[in-house]
């Protein structure tokens, strides 16, 4: 595992964004797995400006994301697919319809994920999936549990996680979906890179414990520790207890 450091959210934005056009700009038919939430967001500006300067090309990427709320129709505009294509897709040169989302208005939501877990399968898992790190440790939408879940699947959201998301939601945690379509720990980690953006002192706890501690479904980001190729970067304030604690970071 590679820890960076970085002196904040721009920074690390931009250290995430060059570790993905460098993917891109080697493999241009590279799969990605993308993120969504607060963390990824300064990494996709950083990639958008790349492209409309004619850095990097996103013309036979194709991409599978992490997670979709489940009940909100796509012309929601707190959706992930509307937030995928409000902040990546519709800026850049790829092809829309080799970007793929779980279907969170699925009737069959068991169908779903079997068809979800297949296709990132039939496209040879991702090349790098991208990640942010909850509060509470989750990845995608992986809540603390009793046991890592494998594949694709259903998940009822953490209290914790309903009150960090209502700041999307008129800061109303009644008004965040309670369920969500998220891939499992196991299609996460059939990545063959993983790349973790995670900013801010609200989160060094966190950090410290899914890098340093136990690993356990408790603190899903943990098992992390187990995956041959992990970058994290982080900011100072994220990583404070980390280094504290004698985590190490790379030159």
């Amino acid at each position: 595992m590679k820890v960076y450091k970085t002196a904040d959210y721009a920074a690390m934005s931009k250290k995430a964004a060059n570790i993905i056009c460098s993917l891109v700009v080697l493999k241009p038919d590279c799969v990605l797995g993308l993120a969504t939430g607060s963390s990824p967001v300064g990494t996709y500006k950083q990639l958008i400006e790349w492209n409309k300067e004619g850095y990097l090309s996103f013309s036979q990427v194709k991409t599978v994301n992490l997670d979709e709320y489940r009940g909100l129709p796509i012309t929601h505009d707190q959706s992930y697919r509307y937030f995928m294509n409000d902040n990546l897709f519709d800026h850049v040169d790829i092809d829309k319809s080799v970007t793929n989302v779980p279907d969170g208005m699925a009737a069959d939501i068991e169908a779903e994920c079997k068809r979800y877990d297949a296709l990132v399968a039939s496209l040879g898992g991702a090349d790098l999936q991208l990640l942010g790190m909850g509060h509470d440790g989750h990845i995608g939408f992986n809540e603390p549990c009793d046991e890592f879940p494998n594949g694709t699947h259903l998940v009822d959201l953490d209290p914790m996680t309903l009150e960090a998301n209502a700041r999307f939601f008129d800061n109303d945690p009644k008004k965040v979906p309670t369920q969500a379509v998220t891939m499992g720990i196991g299609t996460i980690m059939s990545a063959k890179k993983i790349l973790v953006v995670v900013s801010g002192a609200d989160k060094a706890g966190i950090v410290a414990k899914a890098l340093l501690g136990p690993v356990t479904p408790q603190v899903p980001a943990s098992i992390l520790q187990f995956h041959p190729d992990v970058t994290i970067v982080a900011d100072e304030a994220a990583l404070a207890e980390y280094i504290k604690e004698g985590g190490k970071v790379c030159d």
